[in-house]
């Protein structure tokens, strides 16, 4: 029977938020009974790596959203619940379980930190009125799901859509009581810090005195001291461990500078052994302009004799689409690679023109995972370093360039709804 995929998404859009508040409800019933001091990170980029770096500095004294971050995530760990496959059917449990999941046990912790997006218009409001955070950590605003608040613009009530992202993500510092932290350096962030109430501190680029990377790890020297990490992680990292440093000041707890439990989420500039003794940066979790510039300058500082980039899609850039690419193209010329492989239909129609012009046959794009696989098979001699960042499984394609098979289960979206997808695409 043909089904809309059109009129799905409309009725996927217009019930999602009915529906959330459903789960919601029973949610602030059980946050009160627990009455947490509660820390919200948000913004655009970099949220698990700053909450992995939290975890290794409060340990088990927090509970943690992990994996949680959206309208229903939220409230799902609240409660108790969680979706484990991502398939329809677990709805039905989800309804029935969730009011009662209000009387459950609630955690013995004091603290909750909590991941939170704002993926779409009202999701700021609805997780922030959900949430009243004690403290809000925010450092990144830029077009993510941008397509998603277009409408906004077109009806006059933005003048861009970078002003209604913010805007949206304002709401958490809106309800925070006590503490927000920062980044001074975005105009976007600095204009909406005028809705707290809380004392702010702010993070600036400014006071990062050095930022080494090699594949041995990372290094940053903030306030005459220096970290290391065995991670490769962007330079703009450097933010999260002021807010280590900041939070467990308020918290009046001792700073763990040596991070020693720390780990970086999947998909997030892993560095992973490939075959013919490759080296793969896995950077494909999620991909706007914004977070694809910090990981190439990132990649751009490692030492190594052949450079290739993988670069995937950017998805829900809504009208802002060409001129994103375009600019993620201009950024890949600049980067002077040995090689690049564009995968999806709009870094192919925007991208590739302009990186022909530099790059010549030594660019090249496709449509499916499985032939960029084909040609990366085909055409890797050995010791090449070979970034993934973008979209329409990636994972999948690393996943088939593994020295040991058994590394797959250190890429994103190991869910069996994905496995089911990327089976679909010859993965």
């Amino acid at each position: 029977m043909y089904q809309n995929p059109g009129l799905f998404q409309n009725l996927k859009k217009f019930l999602y938020f009915p529906i959330a508040h459903y789960f919601r409800f029973f949610a602030s019933i059980k946050l009160r009974r627990w009455n947490p001091e509660i820390i919200v990170i948000t913004g655009s980029n970099g949220k698990t790596s700053l909450m992995n770096l939290l975890v290794s500095q409060l340990k088990d004294r927090a509970a943690y959203s992990h994996h949680a971050n959206s309208s229903y995530g939220i409230p799902f760990n609240i409660l108790g619940l969680e979706r484990k496959n991502l398939l329809l059917y677990e709805w039905i449990f989800l309804f029935i379980r969730a009011p009662l999941q209000v009387f459950s046990k609630t955690s013995n912790k004091k603290l909750y930190v909590v991941e939170a997006d704002c993926d779409r218009p009202g999701e700021g409001v609805f997780l922030s009125s959900l949430l009243k955070p004690d403290v809000t950590i925010w450092f990144s605003s830029s077009r993510s799901h941008s397509m998603n608040f277009d409408g906004l613009v077109s009806e006059g009530k933005f003048s861009s859509v970078e002003d209604a992202i913010a805007y949206e993500y304002g709401y958490f510092l809106e309800a925070t009581g006590k503490l927000a932290i920062i980044n001074s350096d975005s105009e976007l962030i600095k204009k909406q810090s005028l809705r707290t109430p809380a004392k702010i501190k702010e993070v600036s680029k400014k006071d990062l005195e050095k930022y080494e990377i090699s594949e041995k790890g990372t290094v940053f020297k903030i306030k005459g001291k220096t970290y290391k990490f065995n991670f490769l992680l962007p330079e703009a990292f450097f933010s999260s461990i002021y807010a280590a440093l900041y939070l467990t000041e308020y918290l009046d707890q001792p700073f763990d500078d040596s991070f020693a439990s720390f780990d970086i989420p999947p998909g997030r500039s892993s560095l992973i052994n490939g075959v013919r003794n490759v080296r793969i940066v896995d950077s494909c979790y999620n991909s706007n302009l914004s977070s694809a510039t910090e990981i190439i300058n990132m990649f751009n500082m490692i030492d190594s004799q052949k450079k290739w980039a993988v670069i995937g899609d950017m998805l829900e850039q809504g009208n802002e689409e060409r001129e994103e690419h375009e600019k993620l193209a201009d950024l890949i010329v600049k980067s002077r690679y040995d090689r690049v492989i564009l995968l999806g239909p709009r870094i192919l129609r925007y991208g590739l023109p302009i990186l022909k012009k530099y790059y010549g046959e030594n660019a090249v794009g496709y449509t499916s995972p499985k032939d960029v696989l084909s040609y990366l098979n085909d055409n890797l001699k050995g010791k090449e370093l070979v970034l993934f960042k973008g979209a329409r499984f990636l994972e999948g394609v690393i996943e088939n360039l593994l020295a040991d098979k058994t590394d797959a289960s250190k890429l994103s979206r190991r869910e069996k709804i994905w496995e089911v997808r990327r089976r679909k695409w010859g993965l």
